[in-house]
């Protein structure tokens, strides 16, 4: 049994629901898949610093194995969105993990790049589809107080998961040139986890709800809020899937969802894959470089608290707003001046891993709290795959710039992209901050 409300004879909306353990332990088991996709990125651009010179990989082979979980997600958002909406958020919550494991497994006797390639695209969807499935499921039964830092909190779990695998990477590199199988392999574990934590989570009612499975929602309420919880209908019903957002007249906010998205992923993506390289170029090398990368990671984690704290001191708007100033701001600093001193280096970094946590943790957030339940997994599904597409030829281009440019202008190149995502949120950023999800979904 879930832990209900406090005794009341009074009614009350979800919406205005106390805080439970229910939430709790519903938050922690949602936030695993964002860790995955936060550990599986980290982990290939440390497995590379092996695999280059065993396999002979070229730059382009290496932007490709980059960007290959990227590629995964593009795919699997897009139809976990959609099936999400047309059979439920509890049916597919733990099927996607099983086949992270699976893959992830399979990476460790994989001999040549292109099954290596393949697989990692396969993990991807796997990752790819729990976004819209897990962050649906969490926002139907969180409490408008608390929903903008909960749903944060997934996104926290991506910059964990990016620590943990530039550490777990640090040891298993040591134990000889097969270190790489072991590490990619390592996915499986907190996958394991993921999965035996989310059997038994109810289905969302408000989905059941909108399929006229009054009953059923009401029995979910009952079960997790208590005899005296309502739900609120959202109105004017309208029908599920990808092809219904064309027509619905939400056109406007998946352009700006995807757009802001996509701005505030490709430079972190860049970063994230080529962390290592990128400091090389900069002054750092060899063991320096990792560390260097894994402290950045840490410091996007605090960025990512920081915002998560302030999202409903601050709203949704001007969070967002002054994280794209901010930095892109520092992103533009070391494009113009890459042979500063190491110090001023990492200086710089620190600062743009900071200010970036409130782009990072809206990404979630606001497609969530845009769109009505009957849509609202295709809508996440649809951004996140549309935002990926970026995401992954950033990450395809970044060693090829490098190699071709230098530092200084690929650091330019991605301080305009996140000045462009600061120009999109001047222009569209809605204000979703206290609202009931009936009101932040209307047009």
């Amino acid at each position: 049994m879930y832990p209900a409300s406090p005794s009341s004879t009074t009614s009350f909306r979800v919406d205005d629901a106390p805080l439970l353990r229910f939430h709790k332990r519903l938050v922690l088991f949602s936030a695993g898949g964002p860790f995955l996709d936060g550990y599986v990125l980290s982990i290939i651009g440390i497995a590379m610093e092996h695999l280059t010179p065993q396999w002979d990989l070229n730059s382009a082979q290496q932007g490709l194995l980059a960007a290959s979980a990227s590629i995964g997600i593009f795919l699997g958002a897009f139809l976990g969105g959609g099936l999400t909406d047309r059979f439920g958020r509890r049916a597919l919550y733990t099927v996607d993990l099983v086949g992270v494991i699976v893959f992830s497994v399979a990476q460790f006797w994989v001999d040549d790049f292109g099954w290596l390639f393949l697989l990692r695209i396969l993990i991807g969807m796997m990752i790819g589809a729990d976004y819209p499935i897990a962050t649906s499921l969490l926002t139907e039964f969180t409490p408008k107080k608390y929903r903008g830092p909960f749903i944060g909190v997934l996104t926290v779990m991506w910059f964990v998961g990016a620590a943990f695998a530039y550490l777990v990477g640090d040891v298993l590199t040591r134990v000889g040139d097969q270190g790489w199988r072991w590490l990619l392999a390592s996915a499986a574990v907190p996958a394991v986890l993921t999965v035996i934590t989310r059997i038994g989570t109810p289905e969302s009612p408000r989905w059941l709800a909108g399929k006229g499975r009054i009953d059923e929602a009401n029995e979910v309420v009952a079960k997790v809020f208590g005899p005296h919880a309502v739900i609120e209908i959202e109105s004017g019903r309208r029908a599920g899937g990808v092809g219904a957002l064309w027509n619905s007249g939400y056109l406007r906010r998946i352009v700006f969802v995807t757009a802001f998205w996509t701005a505030a992923i490709v430079p972190l993506f860049a970063v994230y894959a080529f962390g290592p390289k990128i400091l090389a170029e900069l002054g750092l090398d060899g063991r320096m470089a990792n560390m260097g990368s894994a402290l950045i990671t840490v410091l996007l984690l605090v960025g990512c608290v920081v915002a998560m704290a302030a999202i409903n001191r601050l709203g949704r708007r001007t969070l967002l707003i002054q994280s794209f100033a901010w930095s892109g701001a520092t992103l533009l600093l070391l494009g113009l001046f890459p042979e500063s001193p190491v110090s001023v280096i990492l200086c710089l970094f620190a600062t743009y891993a900071v200010f970036t946590g409130g782009a990072q943790v809206l990404q979630l957030v606001y497609p969530n709290e845009l769109f009505p339940t009957e849509i609202r997994g295709s809508a996440v599904g649809l951004a996140s795959s549309l935002s990926r597409v970026g995401g992954a030829l950033g990450t395809y281009m970044v060693p090829m710039a490098l190699d071709r440019w230098g530092v200084g202008p690929t650091m330019l190149g991605a301080a305009a992209i996140s000045l462009a995502g600061l120009a999109v949120s001047v222009a569209f950023a809605p204000e979703t901050r206290g609202k009931s999800l009936a009101d932040t979904a209307r047009i």
